[in-house]
C-alpha cells in the first residue's frame, strides 16, 4: 500500500518547499494533489513514489493526456514530479531521479487575446462618468489604451510623470528603462479634465502621490484596477475572456494592423528585445486572414 509510505514523505516535501522557496499555499496545495494522484495512480502497479522508473512517469504523463490535459498542464506536472524526486535523491529517500530524461512536452507560445476596436470602444464607454469613480476609471481606461502601460505602470502612475503641455508621459520600465509615450489627445483631455474635476472630488483636501486615487485617498492595486475592468466588461454585455494586460495587447495589435512599424511599437510598450513584440504581428495577420476569408470573393 502505498498511502502510509508516500503521504508523510509529500508533507515533509512540501514542508521544505515552504521552507526553502516560501512558495504560496495554493501552489503547495497543487503540488501536494498532484504528487498525491501521481501515488494513487502508481498502486495499480503495485509501486510506491520511491520506486517509480523512468518508464512510470512517462506512462503516467502519457494518461494524463490521453484524458485530455493540455501541454501546459503536463508540462506543471513534469516540472512538480522533477522537483519532488531531486529532493528525494538530494534527501537519501532514493538513489536516482526517475525524470531525468523524461522530455518536456512542447509548447507553442500563445497569442495574447486581443480585443477589437468595437470591443475597445464598449469597454471605454462602460462607466458611469456622472461618479468620481466612474470619470477616474474612464480617464484610467482611456490612458492604457492610449499608451499601452503595464497595468503597474498605470495604477503606480504621478501626476509628475505627465507632461500635459507635450501630451506625453513618462515612464520607467522593467530594468530601470525609462521611455516616453504619446497620450494621445483623447486620453489627454479625459486626464485634464479628471484632474480638474473627479480626482479633487475623490481626495477632498488629502494629498496622494498617485495620478489615480480611491475613495479612501490612497493609490489603487493592480487587483482592484483587475476587478474594475472585469465589472465594466461585464455591464459592457462583453463575453470575450480579458486578461489585466488585455487593453496592452489591443494597444500594440490596433498599431500594427494600422500599419505602424515594428520597432516603435516595442519602444512604446518598453520591451528591451524585438522578439517578445513580434508576437503582435501573428495577431495582426491572424486579424488581416480573417478579414481576407470574410470579405475576398475567392477566398
Amino acid at each position: 500500500m502505498s498511502e502510509p509510505d508516500d503521504l508523510p514523505l509529500i508533507e515533509r516535501f512540501a514542508d521544505a518547499l515552504w521552507m526553502e522557496r516560501g512558495l504560496s499555499r495554493n501552489t503547495l496545495s497543487a503540488y501536494q494533489t498532484d504528487l498525491r494522484q501521481f501515488a494513487q495512480w502508481l498502486k495499480g502497479s503495485d509501486k510506491r513514489l520511491l520506486t517509480a522508473d523512468r518508464a512510470d512517469v512517462q506512462q503516467y504523463l502519457g494518461v494524463q493526456y490521453d484524458l485530455g490535459k493540455k501541454g501546459r498542464s503536463t508540462a506543471r506536472l513534469l516540472s512538480c514530479l522533477r522537483q519532488f524526486y531531486r529532493h528525494a535523491v538530494r534527501e537519501g529517500w532514493k538513489q536516482d531521479d526517475p525524470t531525468t530524461r523524461v522530455d518536456s512536452p512542447k509548447l507553442g507560445r500563445l497569442l495574447p487575446k486581443s480585443l477589437t476596436e468595437a470591443d475597445v470602444e464598449a469597454l471605454l464607454q462602460a462607466p458611469d462618468i456622472h461618479t468620481p469613480e466612474g470619470f477616474r476609471d474612464r480617464a484610467m481606461l482611456e490612458v492604457l489604451y492610449a499608451t499601452g502601460l503595464r497595468v503597474s505602470e498605470l495604477v503606480e502612475l504621478r501626476p509628475e510623470q505627465l507632461s500635459l503641455t507635450q501630451g506625453l508621459v513618462r515612464i520607467m520600465g522593467k530594468g530601470g528603462k525609462e521611455r516616453l509615450v504619446p497620450l494621445g489627445e483623447e486620453a489627454l483631455d479625459w486626464v485634464r479634465r479628471f484632474i480638474r474635476g473627479a480626482r479633487m472630488e475623490l481626495l477632498g483636501e488629502r494629498p496622494c502621490a498617485e495620478l489615480f486615487p480611491t475613495r479612501r485617498g490612497a493609490g489603487m492595486t493592480r487587483q482592484a484596477f483587475w476587478y474594475l475592468i472585469k465589472r465594466h466588461a461585464a455591464n459592457a454585455g462583453m463575453n470575450k475572456e480579458l486578461s489585466p494586460h488585455s487593453l496592452r495587447h489591443a494597444f500594440a495589435t490596433h498599431l500594427l494592423n494600422h500599419g505602424a512599424d515594428l520597432r516603435v511599437v516595442q519602444m512604446l510598450l518598453g520591451h528591451s528585445s524585438l522578439t517578445t513584440t513580434q508576437i503582435y504581428t501573428h495577431v495582426a495577420q491572424a486579424r488581416l486572414q480573417e478579414i481576407h476569408a470574410r470579405f475576398h470573393p475567392r477566398a
